[in-house]
């Protein structure tokens, strides 16, 4: 009988471990989920399979120049952690990814991509709440010269 017990209290708690790592949770309008690979410098997949696009930032593609620097910075910020993911005006985009801000550990990762210049500013809708900063942040890039503002470009 208390072997029933505890293989029992083992199955619940490794149901809830799985749980807690691949099913979203939303909270305030705010999901979290497990990035589990990032696929380039402005796209990730999460623990369920779902690919997220960052809203606001256009990364560079891969074979395009500073793309392998984008995706190492991405990776870099949230590959393998749990991030907030905050709507937009538009909840998907024409490939069924999900837009979304994302925030991990503190840090605004789609502010953090232009700020360092691995991104350009690319607006879904001009009204997005973080517009304004965003653009901000790519005029700071291109005067420090940073990323895809430096030398290379």
């Amino acid at each position: 009988m208390r072997k029933n017990r505890l293989a029992a209290i083992i199955v619940i708690c490794t149901l809830a471990i799985i749980a807690a790592i691949v099913i979203p949770k939303v909270i305030d309008g705010t999901e979290k989920a497990l990035v589990t690979s990032v696929i380039d410098g402005d796209t990730v997949e999460l623990a369920d399979g779902r690919h997220v696009r960052y809203l606001g930032i256009d990364a560079p593609e891969s074979g395009e120049y500073y793309a392998e620097n984008a995706t190492e910075r991405n990776k870099e910020l949230v590959e393998g952690k749990t991030v907030e993911l905050q709507k937009g005006k538009q909840d998907k985009d024409q490939y069924g990814r999900l837009l979304r801000y994302v925030h991990v550990d503190g840090v605004f990762v789609n502010a953090e991509l232009i700020a360092g210049g691995y991104a350009k500013v690319y607006m879904f809708d001009a009204d997005e709440r973080h517009s304004q900063a965003l653009m901000e942040l790519e005029d700071y890039a291109i005067l420090r010269g940073l990323g895809l503002w430096g030398e290379g470009e």
